[in-house]
């Protein structure tokens, strides 16, 4: 719409008849807008296309005869045999036919398909597992048939025709474009899938195009000027033809108008006349400017060193300068766990053992030190473990300990081949592989893994036990036991798992579990993922009578885990608790305390991942998500029917307020921490339901009573009603504090058409939502729900993989990790940071200044032009509606081209409401932009009535300034001219527009005063100098003579200095008063940080943190987590097969 006006109006300038301007007065400044956004829009699809471009360039090996030869992505083609090396992505979706593995085994990393940790593994077909040379591989001949292309990600069919035999294939053969191997040396896989038949890209939604809220708005006023400017030209043109009507002699004798003519037959060409003398009030730089402006403060963000990373060498990228002010409106964010939240690396930092803790870092005030009863309390560190070991009563437990850690897992180690005398542990967990790289830490470093036995190693000497049967960790036993027997001939029962499913099987007498309670409960609120370790000796006879038990158990053909589950539930009772381990799934710096600033700014993080339920849940402790007040509605797998029983109950519960539901009655204030400032910041966004919700998210006020009843009427006529069927977000009140977690099954269900609103009624009223093992497209889909039954939300989707590309380019605004090879959700987002927590600077920071600042650019621009084009309107009274225009046609167009350009870019680019440090210390304040405080339908009536009041005074006070006789332009008083007038009063405006930018810019730098100052110099000197230049070649000859008649007047001189302080008097006076008696939070905390007035808010937070102590340590004891987020089943196969002291093929 905003460029579809000015190009009808710029056909139309070309009929000399009806127009009366220019043939090329809009011409010329519309070809510039299009030329400026074609250069900005091709800039910025050539940037995406380059870095595209280096995906596609990528090379691997693949086989040309029987040699591999290095081939880009790009030329990869169905059917063609590849050999993928450990750490490198796979091109295609391939089929597996050997590995350097025993068995063609190989370990993969799909996180950046489905966001899981835990390694998954993948063995090839007996029949081609054998083929471990290119020589080999090269004799293989046959047809590989497959499903279609499909989005499913865990299920895949295909034959392998070959001369012999048909091989079956199934998804444990597939390998994922977008998935990277690891913990194998080499494989070779066969192209089933390129491109876009990739299961990878079938889960890619298609590139929407982004608006903004602003960009919409922006169109919807620009139907209403254009309207109003119809209006004005119907009006005129009526005026005109009343006055033909009376044929007055002044018609036919001065004007030479043929009076014989039809006055009506004039009347549609009367309206176009004036719909081209009046189509500026469309502010056609409006689009140019706005364009630079967001290309600047995308500039602004790649350019800001405090979201640069320096140990990647990555700083933030805008990709794209279209969203910048869409950040500032943020309602929802949607992020991805692995690598957005986390770093995936897991370390071992504390254990308890024997009722002794021990930490590899140990804080002063957590040091040992002796309580009031006499009692040892905190920790030792790592270096007074390995001396207790020695001698200390608790040694015996300390090595039985440190053996369990060394030996009961299905971690698989391998040599450095850069460095012989480093060990790799392979591990499909990495929480297996943090606990054995513990031991080691701790001095029992495993070495060895055959099919019957393992190895460690410690500074005594080298110990092999054997291993007799493992019972594997699955997500409803939570924890893993082994069967070993050690050196001495002693068999011995090792189990690790959660606190929960091991307190319960121990024996009666166990002198360390109210310590060990204790630790367990510290390391949980610390958000550390903890496992309890305990063992009990086996005699020969009870391990005889077992082992017939398991061995019978296994060979079921039916029910064969729930029978080795009751074999093993056989002699896991009766343990020794040894300790716990407590290990760190560490967080990307700052995570925490960003998610706290984006909770505190109102914006609610929903996280979105394919990890397991429990993994989830306790990163949410860890990164402050889910807090001590939060109760946990976990809606688990089950039928349908369950799930909508589920989501049902809870939902009545919450709206009737059953079960915590006291809180959301208080939560609507809960905002409100009290009265002055503190009050006015925390409770900017919170309202009273939807009535006090829209009421308070009125804008400016013009301070006249009528005008401003005038002007609600109008937004309530005009401002989008709620459409049936969604949700007002600013109707939904605060909900007691609950944590919603749903797992992909329960989801899928969930988000079915007859349970979607009800599963997103309840997740919008609670405080977090965590939905566990879903797949990409499950992501998307959740984003949509949101951003298409929320109304009026504004959703941000951020994540690191492959797999969040749907939901990122789902979301209004989509922002990528970039900084780790092979990612491809930074080059699908429009903004790419390295960390997570980056985003606190880039939403709260500049997301406030850029919708602050597009707000006032686009108000002031609407203000500066129909300031100046209304001049036309109050003209006409006096020219008898004949069309005549009073500005001079290039001055007209320079306006917006010269002098009126600066003020608006000094405002959007530089603009400050409030200082960064201040936005970062109040995030409340980013309210203002959710609730579309500085732009909304209110705010762009009132500027426009703004804009009629002060164009009438200017007209007016120059009309009367100059008088009858003002325009006379010689000395013979002899000649006038209307551009006299014309000429003072577009100098009087400009010095308007001017001194309003200076009362609307909130901070000033040294261009806002080359901007405020600088646009009256330039046109004061211009003027002279442009009206005697210009006559001289032809162009502006009206200007012929008129620099003497203007500068030489004293009414002009004194004219343009006293009306454009007098029009802009109302516009201080209002300002002071609105200030003065009503203040916003924003103008408190102007004077706060203008004066550098301390507030009361960090003692308030330490009270707060002193309230809920107690209530925490309360609700840890409910909600400790496990740390376990191994595959399930399948483990006890593979460490049959392996054996490390064999040598690998290389292939």
């Amino acid at each position: 719409m905003g460029l579809n006006v000015p190009n009808s109006v710029m056909y139309q300038q070309q009929i000399g008849d009806i127009s009366p301007t220019g043939h090329f007065a809009t011409a010329i400044p519309l070809s510039i807008v299009i030329l400026a956004s074609a250069v900005k829009e091709l800039a910025e699809d050539f940037r995406r296309h380059s870095q595209d471009a280096e995906v596609n360039k990528r090379l691997v090996k693949t086989l040309k005869g029987s040699v591999f030869e290095p081939e880009r992505w790009r030329n990869i083609v169905v059917g063609d045999i590849v050999r993928v090396e450990n750490g490198e992505f796979f091109p295609a979706d391939l089929v597996l036919l050997s590995s350097s593995e025993p068995d063609g085994l190989a370990y993969i990393e799909t996180s950046n398909l489905d966001g899981e940790t835990n390694l998954k593994i993948r063995q090839a077909k007996p029949e081609t597992a054998h083929l471990l040379s290119p020589e080999a591989v090269a004799q293989l001949d046959g047809m590989l048939r497959s499903e279609q292309p499909n989005n499913s990600l865990y299920t895949f069919e295909g034959v392998l025709k070959t001369q012999n035999k048909d091989i079956p294939l199934d998804p444990s053969q597939l390998l994922l474009r977008g998935a990277m191997l690891r913990n194998t040396r080499w494989l070779y896989g066969i192209v089933v899938f390129t491109g876009h038949e990739t299961k990878l890209m079938r889960n890619a939604t298609a590139t929407p195009i982004k608006r903004t809220k602003v960009d919409f708005l922006v169109n919807q006023q620009i139907v209403w000027l254009f309207m109003i400017l119809v209006g004005m030209a119907v009006f005129c043109a009526l005026g005109a033809l009343f006055r033909q009507s009376l044929r007055y002699p002044f018609e036919s004798n001065i004007l030479l108008l043929d009076g014989g003519g039809v006055p009506w037959a004039r009347l549609p060409l009367n309206i176009l006349t004036y719909i081209l003398l009046f189509n500026n009030l469309i502010p056609l730089s409006l689009i140019v400017t706005m364009e630079f402006v967001k290309y600047f403060l995308a500039t602004l963000i790649n350019a800001d060193l405090d979201m640069y990373h320096e140990q990647t060498d990555t700083p933030a990228t805008a990709r794209t300068s279209s969203l910048v002010e869409e950040l500032g409106q943020v309602d929802y964010i949607f992020s991805d766990k692995t690598g957005t939240l986390t770093c995936n690396v897991m370390e071992f930092r504390m254990c308890s053992i024997g009722g002794v803790g021990y930490a590899d870092v140990v804080p002063d005030d957590r040091k040992v030190r002796v309580d009031e009863n006499g009692r040892e309390t905190g920790y030792y560190d790592f270096r007074r473990l390995r001396e207790n070991m020695k001698s200390h009563p608790t040694a015996p437990a300390i090595r039985e300990f440190l053996q369990l850690l060394a030996v009961c897992h299905t971690v698989i180690p391998e040599v450095n081949p850069d460095n012989p005398n480093k060990i790799i542990f392979q591990a499909s967990s990495p929480d297996e592989a943090a606990l054995v790289s513990g031991a080691q830490s701790l001095g029992y470093t495993f070495t060895t893994r055959r099919p019957r036995s393992v190895t460690y190693e410690t500074a005594e000497g080298s110990f092999e036990y054997e291993v007799l049967a493992i019972n594997e960790f699955n997500s409803t036993r939570k924890r893993m036991s082994l069967v070993c027997r050690a050196p001495d001939g002693t068999i011995k029962l090792y189990v690790k798992g959660a606190d929960t499913v091991i307190l319960e099987r121990l024996a009666s007498q166990n002198p360390y579990v109210d310590t060990t309670c204790v630790h367990l409960e510290e390391y949980a609120s610390e958000g550390l993922r903890t496992l309890c370790l305990a063992y009990r000796d086996m005699s020969e006879s009870e391990y005889a009578e077992w082992s017939l038990i398991y061995d019978n158990a296994s060979t079921q053909i039916t029910n064969r885990t729930e029978a080795l589950e009751k074999a093993a539930e056989l002699i896991e009772k009766d343990l020794i608790l040894l300790g716990a381990t407590a290990i760190e799934d560490k967080l990307q710096d700052g995570v925490p305390d960003t998610i706290a600033t984006l909770a505190e700014a109102g914006i609610k993080l929903w996280v979105l991942t394919g990890d397991r339920q429990e993994t989830a849940i306790n990163i949410g402790y860890s990164c402050k998500l889910i807090n001590e007040e939060m109760s946990l509605l976990i809606c688990g797998s089950g039928s349908k029917s369950e799930v909508k029983t589920f989501l049902d109950a809870r939902l009545a519960a919450v709206m009737s307020g059953g079960a915590g539901a006291g809180a959301s009655q208080a939560g609507a204030g809960s905002g409100r921490i009290g009265s002055g400032f503190n009050g006015a910041v925390a409770g900017a966004g919170a309202g009273a339901g939807v009535q006090g919700q829209r009421r308070g998210s009125r804008g400016l006020r013009t301070g006249v009573p009528q005008l401003d009843k005038g002007l609600d009427w109008l937004e309530d006529r005009f401002e989008t009603k709620i459409p049936p069927g969604k949700i007002d977000k600013d109707a939904v009140m605060d909900a007691e504090p609950l944590a919603l977690i749903i797992d992909g099954k329960a989801l899928s269900y969930a988000l079915e058409d007859d349970l979607k609103l009800t599963f997103l009624s309840l997740a919008i009223r609670c405080r977090a939502v965590i939905c566990c093992r879903v797949s990409p497209l499950q992501k998307a889909l959740v984003v949509k729900l949101v951003k298409l039954y929320v109304h009026g939300s504004v959703t941000l989707a951020i994540g690191d993989g492959a797999n969040d590309v749907g939901m990122i380019q789902a979301a209004h605004v989509g922002v990528g990790i970039s900084g780790m090879e092979g990612l491809q959700a930074a080059r699908s987002a429009d903004f790419a940071i390295a960390q997570f927590r980056y985003m606190k600077k880039l939403i709260i920071v500049h997301g406030g200044w850029a919708y602050a600042r597009m707000g006032k650019l686009v108000l002031y621009s609407f203000y500066k032009n129909i300031t100046l084009y209304l001049l036309q309107l109050w003209f006409a009274f006096d020219n008898g509606f004949s069309g005549q225009t009073l500005v001079e046609t290039w001055t007209q167009a320079s306006y917006n081209i010269l002098f009126a350009i600066f003020q608006p870019l000094a405002i959007g680019v530089f603009d400050q409401y409030v200082s960064s440090r201040s936005l970062d210390r109040y995030p409340q304040l980013y309210n203002l932009g959710q609730r579309s405080f500085f732009f909304n339908p209110r705010t762009f009536w009132a500027w426009i009535a703004n804009s009629f009041f002060h164009s009438l005074i200017i007209y007016r006070a120059m009309r009367a300034a100059f008088g009858d006789g003002g325009s006379i332009t010689s000395s013979d008083r002899l000649d006038a001219s209307n551009w006299v007038l014309g000429e003072a009063c577009y100098t009087a405006v400009l010095i308007t527009i001017t001194w309003k930018a200076a009362l609307v810019a909130d901070y000033w730098v040294r261009f806002t005063f080359t901007a405020i100052f600088g646009s009256i110099a330039l046109w004061l000197v211009w003027f002279p100098l442009y009206s005697s230049v210009a006559p001289l070649v032809g162009v502006s000859s009206e200007l012929s003579g008129l620099v003497a008649a203007v500068y030489g007047s004293g009414a002009f001189w004194f004219a343009v200095l006293l009306v454009p302080l007098m029009t802009n008097l109302r516009d201080f006076v209002w300002k002071y008063a609105k200030r003065q008696f009503h203040p916003t939070s924003y103008h408190i905390v102007q004077e706060m940080q203008k004066y550098d007035i301390p507030d009361m808010m960090p003692r308030m937070e330490h009270f707060r943190k002193a309230v809920h102590k107690v209530r925490a340590q309360q609700r840890m004891k409910r909600n400790r987590g496990y740390a376990f987020s191994q595959s399930e089943g399948g483990q006890a196969d593979i460490m049959r097969i392996y054996d490390t002291t064999r040598e690998k093929p290389t292939g």
